[in-house]
């Protein structure tokens, strides 16, 4: 007899749910089984966990505040072993996203000892591709399948077309482009972070290589083409000898100690190939059909193949032909599916995967080659692009750049995950339009207080966000704008600002509780739009100005719950800088330097005494909204001016800023809180949009990248 495991392969189980699900939210709470408390995770005393890489879980210990639930790599973190690698924490809620190789961990309370228990880390639950289970809450029979699909991801620093690159998805490096332009940006799986510059500017040159290790060759920087070819080490260029032939538009391949570049426009369609050894460039055997072809190729250097591209005199034609190239010559082979020129490509010859470009027009297909075939993917780019680039494999493939001058950046993949990518949404809109106010809190707990808009101009009001709606709270005891705070929705302190009847800046500090604002008193020094960030009983208030605009501060103050004194001072005066953090481990970043409207892209870190530099920002920025209640080493923040207003996020993972994904509206002068992900991940409200100077009532939330298995059922009762 035929049996369900002799079928499929593996034995059908029967499941409550569904396996591995994520992201997931668990509720820890206390108690005490008879030989003192212990951890009960959705009611279940200590149990062992099991926490997939690459899954996003949430643990929710709001029940049980006095118990902080933390990871470590020993039980309760014997000699000093917490794990933060992918942890946040942000109002009760302690998130985990689980890295790749993470170790096994243990569960456990800061505050008390013997309460935890194990969190087993096995590899992605791509071992459940396949497996059939009977769900008995659907009573259905289900099992996971594996899809191919693009998804968005954070785009470009400078939006460009005719780049090249190297690399894989989570570790590649684009250069060159529209401009034309000799900026260098890295990727890490997340955003982009700027590199070193090219040693010349150029359009439609070629890359090959990693991240670490890139060949760039070739291109146009106006008005003819080049030969110029050099090579990335990570940080910097160095020149190399120059390609035998002058060429814009052509293809590369390999590494940087055995590469090979082919075709091209010197204007017309060029046949040339040539293979780099290290040291210089030799001529191999020629294409057999010349053509443009815009770094559309792969493979190493003895096993290479290219496709489609524009042949012969005119650059507005296509073709279709495919070759191979074996180390000494190159042989047509099976055409590809549509002709098609100035598309992505990755992989390699047996491997090949290609995207977007003109076929005539511009394309959202994608073409997978086997080594023998072509088969057009159902899963299509999200919007049509050519002169992009693209870099990875047929698996895990990056896409950016395009005509014209675009940054957006998409991923593909082929998983038995359904990947989301993060991104920001629409929240619920603010009763009081207003900006330059004051917020704290996540997306599921805000709060914002004072600011301005058109009538009446100073503002008093304050309201709280629940995660859907924005709720009228008690007001302000003075209505100020220019002021910012620290802390939680339950638990805040506002500082500074500007109030009536002067417009001068104002001292005074009030603190809220959750239900009402109490004047507090005075800090010792008048500011309006300072850096905070910290907790009620332990924060910070730094730079700002308490003049005019032109008068900026250096000055720090630190305040304990009840009075304030002084800290160390900043490098640079400035105003409307982000920050996040806390007392002893601090950020801020960017800020306004004064008039005519000098911005700085500066990062300074606090350690409760002192500020010490870090890596700056990518660009100028000033009045952008924060995630303060992020880290010293990973948050965020969004919008500002840079000089014009802008949408770009920033995210800082305490050795480099990088991209992150856009909001969906360009606006300054306004205020964040949250972290940078998580459940209580960053909110923004508020702000100025445009000319303006009214405030508007629009919300906007961040959400992290979350993967899911992609569930499919397999019975219909």
């Amino acid at each position: 007899m035929t049996t369900y495991k002799e079928i499929f392969g593996k034995p059908i189980k029967v499941l409550t749910g569904d396996p591995a699900p994520t992201p997931i939210t668990y509720t820890v709470t206390v108690s005490n089984p008879g030989s003192g408390n212990v951890y009960y995770i959705d009611g279940v005393q200590t149990p062992t966990l099991e926490l997939y890489e690459g899954n996003t879980y949430n643990f929710d210990y709001s029940a049980a505040t006095g118990h902080p639930f933390r990871f470590a790599t020993a039980a309760d973190a014997a000699g000093s072993t917490e794990y933060t690698t992918g942890v946040s924490v942000d109002s009760n809620i302690t998130t985990i996203v689980v890295a790749s190789g993470a170790p096994t961990l243990f569960y456990y309370c800061t505050n008390h000892s013997g309460m935890g228990g194990r969190a087993l880390t096995p590899a992605s639950p791509n071992e459940y591709e396949g497996q059939i289970w009977y769900n008995e809450t659907t009573g259905k029979f289900r099992s996971v399948v594996a899809s191919s699909a693009w998804s968005s991801a954070s785009p470009l620093i400078t939006g460009r077309h005719g780049l090249a690159g190297g690399g894989t998805q989570t570790a590649c490096a684009f250069w060159g482009g529209s401009g034309p332009s000799n900026k260098t940006e890295e990727y890490n799986g997340s955003g982009f972070s700027s590199g070193g510059n090219l040693p010349y500017s150029a359009i439609f040159l070629a890359g090959c290589g990693t991240q670490t290790a890139g060949l760039a060759c070739g291109g146009d920087p106006g008005p003819t083409q080049v030969a110029t070819a050099c090579t990335y080490d990570g940080a910097s260029w160095t020149g190399i000898p120059s390609l035998n032939t002058a060429r814009s538009r052509i293809g590369a391949t390999g590494i940087t100690s055995a590469a090979l570049a082919f075709g091209g426009g010197n204007p017309n369609g060029v046949d040339n190939s040539e293979e780099y050894s290290g040291s210089s460039w030799s001529e191999g055997n020629n294409l057999n059909t010349a053509r443009r072809v815009n770094n559309s190729g792969g493979g190493p250097q003895t096993a290479a193949i290219v496709a489609g591209g524009a042949p012969g005199p005119s650059p507005s034609t296509s073709t279709n032909a495919t070759e191979e190239y074996n180390g000494s010559s190159w042989t047509t082979t099976t055409n590809l599916g549509t002709a098609t020129r100035e598309m992505g490509s990755s992989g390699t010859q047996t491997a090949f995967l290609v995207s977007g470009g003109l076929a005539p027009s511009a394309s959202t297909t994608c073409q997978q080659y086997d080594g023998t075939s072509w088969t057009t993917l159902s899963a299509a780019l999200p919007s049509a692009v050519n002169q992009h680039d693209q870099e990875g494999t047929t698996s895990a493939a990056i896409s950016t750049g395009g005509n014209p001058s675009l940054s957006a950046t998409n991923e593909f993949n082929v998983s038995a995950n359904v990947i989301t990518a993060a991104a920001w949404s629409s929240g619920g809109a603010l009763n009081q339009a207003r900006r330059i106010q004051g917020n704290v809190g996540g997306k599921n707990a805000g709060l914002s207080f004072g600011g301005y808009t058109s009538s009446p101009e100073y503002l008093n009001v304050s309201e709280e966000y629940d995660g859907t709606s924005w709720t009228e709270g008690n007001n302000l005891n003075t209505a100020r704008y220019g002021l910012r705070g620290f802390g939680i929705q339950t638990a805040a302190v506002a500082i500074g600002g500007q109030a009536q009847p002067a417009p001068t800046a104002i001292a005074s500090y009030e603190s809220y509780d959750g239900s009402s604002w109490t004047a507090s008193g005075n800090m010792n020094v008048a500011r309006e739009e300072p850096g905070g960030f910290g907790i009620l009983t332990a924060g910070v208030a730094t730079g700002g100005f308490n003049s005019d605009p032109s008068t900026m501060l250096t000055s720090t103050e630190e305040y304990d719950g009840s009075s304030w004194t002084s800290g160390g001072a900043t490098s640079i005066a400035s105003q409307s800088m982000g920050a996040s953090g806390t007392l002893t481990a601090g950020s801020i970043a960017g800020g306004y330097l004064g008039p005519p409207g000098a911005r700085t892209n500066r990062t300074e870190e606090y350690g409760g005494t002192s500020w010490t530099s870090g890596p700056n920002v990518f660009i100028n920025v000033s009045n952008q909204a924060p995630a303060k209640n992020g880290t010293q080493d990973a948050w965020q923040f969004a919008g500002g001016r840079a000089p014009g207003i802008i949408s770009t996020t920033c995210v800082y993972d305490g050795s480099s800023w990088a991209t992150g994904p856009n909001i969906a509206t360009a606006r300054t002068e306004f205020d964040g809180g949250g972290a940078s992900s998580g459940a209580g991940a960053h909110l923004i409200c508020g702000g100025q949009p445009g000319s303006s100077s009214a405030g508007v009532t629009t919300t906007e939330e961040f959400s992290g990248e979350t993967t899911a298995l992609n569930y499919k059922n397999i019975s219909t009762s």
